[in-house]
């Protein structure tokens, strides 16, 4: 297993490879957006699946919002972050070149987890996906998820602190004021229409 601790991963992920680490509901792989392809490469992911855009706080994330998206952004980030809330809202411009999803739109998240906050702290932004091979249930261990990905770099400590084992819930912005649900989880919104 290649458990490495913060200043190996920042390393790593420069270089344009992923980095396995811990957050609060399933353990992700993540890059820096501009190597997005590397994550479907390692995952075997139908690249028509979007990956998502996690931050350590919400200024972090805001530049990637849509102007026409911002004040719902902030409202939801401000009263669900940090948690296992995944928000899809339409992209700013000047942020569409790491886009992965067709329709101009971009899941945005920051886990409520200390090493993975205290990571993008430093990286900025990282594109994640859950860390398992595309249709198939993963490991919640860093040994388990070793076995599946056994050349990517795990960021330590271990053992990681405890999740949640189940994926965030996903809403998805349409106009002013009004979400609607893609996937529930453990998040409660209560600005669902």
């Amino acid at each position: 297993m290649n458990v490495v601790d913060r200043e190996s991963a920042l390393k790593t992920l420069k270089s344009g490879l992923p980095i396995i680490f811990p957050t609060d509901t399933l353990p992700a792989i993540g890059c820096l957006p501009k190597f997005s392809n590397i994550i479907y490469e390692f995952k075997k992911r139908d690249k028509n699946k979007p990956l998502i855009l996690m931050g350590s706080e919400q200024k972090q994330l805001i530049d990637y919002v849509h102007e026409s998206a911002k004040e719902d952004y902030k409202n939801i980030a401000s009263n669900y972050w940090p948690g296992a809330l995944t928000m899809v809202i339409p992209s700013s411009e000047k942020h569409t070149l790491i886009l992965t999803s067709k329709d101009l739109t971009l899941g945005l998240r920051i886990p409520n987890a200390n090493v993975a906050q205290s990571l993008m702290n430093e990286t900025g932004p990282l594109l994640t996906s859950s860390a398992n091979i595309s249709g198939f249930k993963g490991s919640m261990s860093a040994e388990g998820i070793a076995l599946d990905f056994p050349s990517v770099k795990i960021l330590g400590p271990l053992p990681w602190e405890k999740s949640s084992g189940k994926g965030s819930t996903i809403i998805s912005w349409n106009k002013s004021g009004d979400w609607r649900m893609i996937r529930e989880g453990d998040v409660l919104v209560r600005e669902l229409r």
